[in-house]
């Protein structure tokens, strides 16, 4: 069994503005408000069971995250939009192609989310919808959401579900300056002599419930249990596998998969300005992956309208029950 040990850290900066607007004595007050939100995630990671070269190599890998969000409030009506871009650095996805294997070789990821929301019934009442896209060389990812919110009378506990739907296409050629379009699953080089898929996409159906507390004026509790679906090419076409026999194939998982999460979290007013956010996170699907972690994000709120959010996250993952190492692979 594979295990490996991540640490993530990510700092954010967040402004807001906010205006009200004039108003008679018998109108309601509409407040607008615009907050923006400026992240930067840095992501490192390593390890010597590359799948891109069949259990061996580097994975060596970081990601370069910045994003940028954008929320308005305006009376009962919110929408937020979300963009960013992942430069990812990495010495081993260059081998697709035996290409002499350096840190820096780089891809990139740019995404963008939009979500609106509505409070109904007095304020207990939300719902929400979203959109998504997400572009790098080898996928296209298309997304969309629903979810709900409610409340109860005294506003002290708060029920949400939310259900999620993606369309992932993993033909490669949509950032190459040659094509600029979609052209075909991508093979390591040797392995191009016939296709190994006849499908090129994958869906994914998730459902996320959340059930919070507040336990007193400090603290509040929350529950997110999470279930998930997968259907299609969930295997990556330029994965090699070698078997015990020196066969070399590409990686092929089953179709379909299963997968269950739930987190709890605990947020915390220890006084002044700081608030602590504590999770606890635990994974597990039908491929036999289980992983656990434990995040913290403390905010310090530095002025009335700046709030600095340092995060750490410590990770543990076990090896799925269909990883071998490099030629330990049963071929049948």
């Amino acid at each position: 069994m594979k295990r490996k040990y991540l640490i993530i850290g990510s700092l954010s900066f967040a402004h807001f503005f906010a205006k009200a607007q004039s108003v008679s004595d018998t109108d309601s007050i509409k407040v607008k408000k615009t907050e923006i939100e400026m992240v930067y995630n840095h992501y490192l990671q390593n390890g010597n069971n590359s799948a891109v070269t069949g259990g061996i190599g580097t994975e060596k890998l970081t990601v370069y995250g910045p994003a940028l969000a954008l929320r308005n409030v305006s009376g009962k009506n919110a929408f937020t939009l979300e963009m960013g871009a992942d430069v990812i650095s990495s010495a081993s996805t260059d081998n697709i192609d035996f290409v002499v294997s350096s840190a820096s070789v780089r891809d990139i990821r740019t995404y963008m989310n939009s979500s609106y929301s509505r409070q109904l019934d007095k304020q207990r009442l939300q719902l929400n919808a979203g959109l998504g896209l997400s572009v790098e060389s080898d996928y296209l990812s298309l997304s969309g959401s629903l979810g709900i919110i409610k409340k109860n009378k005294n506003l002290q506990r708060t029920l949400s579900a939310n259900i999620q739907f993606y369309k992932d296409d993993l033909r490669w050629g949509r950032l190459n300056p040659d094509y600029y379009r979609p052209v075909g699953l991508i093979y390591p080089s040797e392995l191009r002599y016939k296709a190994w898929f006849d499908v090129y996409t994958r869906y994914s159906y998730n459902l996320k419930i959340g059930i919070t507390q507040i336990m007193n004026k400090r603290n509040t509790l929350g529950i997110f249990p999470e279930f998930s679906y997968q259907r299609g090419l969930l295997s990556t076409p330029f994965h090699r596998v070698y078997f015990n026999n020196d066969y070399l194939a590409v990686e092929k998982l089953p179709a379909s998969r299963l997968k269950g999460a739930i987190a709890l979290k605990l947020n915390s007013f220890v006084g002044g300005r700081v608030v602590l956010k504590n999770a606890i996170h635990g994974y597990t699907d039908n491929f036999g992956i289980h992983s656990m972690a434990f995040e913290n994000e403390t905010a310090i709120k530095l002025r009335p309208y700046f709030t600095l959010l340092p995060n750490i996250r410590i990770y543990s993952q076990g090896g799925s029950d269909y990883f071998a190492r490099y030629k330990e692979h049963q071929f049948d």
